[in-house]
C-alpha cells in the first residue's frame, strides 16, 4: 500500500497580526509611559548649590531656573549664572538616586548655555574654510577685473572726446585763418584805392 503523506503545513499568523500584537505590548509596557519626576531630586536645591560652591564663588550662583528630567530618578537642576561675560548661561547640576529610599547624589556639574546665551560659532573644518576663502578671493579678482575693464572703456571714451575737441579746435583755427586772409585782402584793396592819384584819373578822362 502506498504510504500516506502527512500534512506538515504550519499555521503561521499573518504578519500584520504579529505587528499589531507587538504594538499593543509596547503600549502596555512601562517603558512607553512618561518617566515620572522624582520630587525628592527636584527639591534637593541645597545639595546642588553645595556642589557648585566647591568650585565657583557664591556670588556667581543665581536663582534656581527650574529642572530637566533626564531619566528614571535622574534630574538636572538649573541655576542662573551671574558671572560677568556669561549672560544667558546657567549652572547645571545633575542629581540621581538608586531608589526611593536613598539620598540624592551629584552626578555632574557644568556651565551650559541657555537659549539667549552668547556662544561661539559652530566649528567649521579647515577644508571648508579654505574653500570659502578661495571663493572669496576669486570674487575679489573678478570684481577687480571688471573694474579695470570699465576704467579702460572710460579712458577710450575720454580719448575719443579729446579727438573730437582737437578736430573742433582745428576747424575753428581754419575758420579764423580764412577770416584773417579775407581781412588782409580787404586791407590790400583799400590800400590800392588809396594809392590812386586823382590827377591820373583826370588825365585819363
Amino acid at each position: 500500500m502506498p504510504e500516506q503523506i502527512q500534512d506538515t503545513t504550519l499555521d503561521v499568523p499573518a504578519v500584520d497580526a504579529v505587528a499589531d500584537d507587538a504594538a499593543a505590548d509596547d503600549a502596555e509596557s512601562p517603558a512607553a509611559d512618561a518617566v515620572p519626576t522624582d520630587e525628592t531630586l527636584v527639591a534637593a536645591v541645597e545639595v546642588a548649590r553645595a556642589a557648585l560652591l566647591t568650585f565657583t564663588p557664591e556670588d556667581t550662583i543665581g536663582d534656581p531656573l527650574g529642572h530637566v528630567v533626564e531619566g528614571d530618578r535622574v534630574v538636572s537642576l538649573l541655576f542662573d549664572c551671574t558671572m560677568t561675560g556669561y549672560p544667558g548661561w546657567r549652572w547645571t547640576v545633575t542629581l540621581s538616586r538608586i531608589d526611593g529610599e536613598s539620598l540624592p547624589q551629584v552626578l555632574e556639574t557644568e556651565l551650559t548655555p541657555g537659549d539667549e546665551a552668547l556662544v561661539a560659532p559652530e566649528w567649521i573644518p579647515w577644508s571648508d574654510r579654505l574653500a570659502d576663502y578661495r571663493t572669496a578671493q576669486d570674487l575679489v579678482a573678478a570684481t577687480a577685473a571688471a573694474d579695470a575693464l570699465d576704467d579702460d572703456t572710460d579712458d577710450d571714451d575720454d580719448d575719443t572726446d579729446d579727438d573730437d575737441d582737437d578736430t573742433d579746435d582745428d576747424d575753428a583755427d581754419d575758420d579764423d585763418a580764412d577770416d584773417d586772409d579775407a581781412d588782409d585782402d580787404d586791407d590790400e584793396e583799400e590800400e590800392e584805392d588809396d594809392d590812386i592819384d586823382p590827377d591820373d584819373i583826370d588825365e585819363d578822362e
